[in-house]
């Protein structure tokens, strides 16, 4: 069965620290869709987020160009298979260089908190209790 991927282009200020934040977090980089403007960061198998200089983001669109630390363009909400890895995840971001964005979200079944990479890029970390998703 095919599986769908989702890539996410973000445009990043600073390509190499960029790269340096996601690697921190454990995430890898696909050299081969990477170069001097673009690195294709590896999340999963399928979900990959591109960060790109401003000038090959431009490339893609018409539209004015988000500053992610005065507005919101997106959420980027990422699963985890535990409450710990949730906080793991976090932690390893703010010690990365991101910063912890919002309040911790805890409903019992569902927890959740977010971190803003070094651009202000907004990725919330999930965390929900399978049987309560199955029942």
């Amino acid at each position: 069965m095919y599986q769908q991927m989702i890539f996410v282009n973000l445009s990043v200020n600073d390509l190499d620290a960029s790269k340096k934040f996601f690697t921190e977090l454990g995430y890898s980089i696909n050299e081969k869709f990477s170069d001097d403007t673009a690195a294709s960061v590896v999340i999963s198998d399928t979900i990959v987020v591109m960060v790109l200089t401003k000038e090959k983001y431009a490339q893609f669109t018409k539209k004015e160009i988000a500053d992610p630390r005065k507005t919101s363009e997106v959420l980027i909400a990422l699963s985890a298979e535990s409450r710990e890895k949730v906080d793991e995840l976090v932690e390893k971001a703010v010690a990365a260089g991101g910063s912890v964005s919002g309040e911790t979200q805890d409903h019992g079944f569902m927890y959740s908190r977010a971190f803003d990479d070094p651009d202000g890029h907004t990725f919330e970390v999930v965390w929900m209790d399978p049987s309560a998703v199955e029942g």
